[in-house]
């Protein structure tokens, strides 16, 4: 649950309420969200959804300025969600807001389009700036795992030519990026999982790096996916 902390006085400066829509299958959680987004003049709360199918559908219908998203919906998780809103509507700002800390889950779903990740338990203060941020087309991502994202990034290595992986491999980095599993990465591109373990090895081995995270991480720097 969010801290109950009182919102702050500032107020983003737009001239229209921002109008946002909550994707988030905890009921207890959603109508907290929404008393919090609604004790501000310059929000507005156009929509609810509790499950993936029905937050996309909304976010297409209403072309909300921004969704509130969590990860872990029921039937379509919100990162894949985010990829397919993004996908349609570039201009739909996206804040992940979920109990999810991997930092793979961050990396899929910075990948997938997010414009700001919060883990569950933030102040209420930092979900403002989150907001804010996103609205303003700057990315933002909880400083709990701040840290750990940017020691990903410092040490990896320099980016390595596309040329460098096959056509196959690079089926299976785009999905790692997603954040998928290898029995999904396997499922998905009809590979056994033996296979698939071939082929995220030998990424690993041409990227220089040591798990799936810095794998993502530098194929998103190096502009492979």
């Amino acid at each position: 649950m969010l801290n109950s902390i009182a919102p702050s006085s500032l107020k983003p400066e737009t001239f229209a309420p921002l109008r946002i829509l909550i994707v988030e299958n905890d009921p207890v959680m959603r109508l907290g969200l929404e008393q919090f987004l609604d004790s501000y003049e310059s929000y507005e709360v156009i929509g609810q959804a509790e499950d993936g199918y029905s937050g996309l559908a909304l976010a297409l219908n209403l072309k909300p300025d921004l969704v509130v998203m969590d990860i872990g919906l029921p039937q379509l998780d919100g990162i894949t969600a985010t990829q397919q809103i993004k996908q349609n509507s570039e201009e739909i700002s996206v804040v992940m807001l979920t109990s999810h800390t991997a930092d793979a889950d961050m990396v899929a779903a910075m990948a997938s389009g997010a414009d700001a990740y919060c883990i569950k338990g933030t102040s209420l203060e930092q979900l403002e700036v989150a907001i804010n941020c996103a609205n303003n087309g700057a990315a933002y991502l909880d400083p709990q795992i701040a840290r750990r994202v940017m020691g990903h990034l410092q040490y990896t290595p320099p980016p390595t030519p596309v040329a460098d992986l096959s056509n196959r491999e690079l089926d299976v980095l785009r999905l790692i990026v997603e954040g998928k599993s290898n029995p999904a990465i396997a499922a998905e591109l009809f590979l056994s999982i033996s296979t698939v373990k071939t082929h995220l090895r030998s990424i690993m081995n041409k990227l220089s790096v040591d798990d799936r995270v810095q794998t993502a991480v530098a194929a998103l720097r190096s502009g492979l996916v």
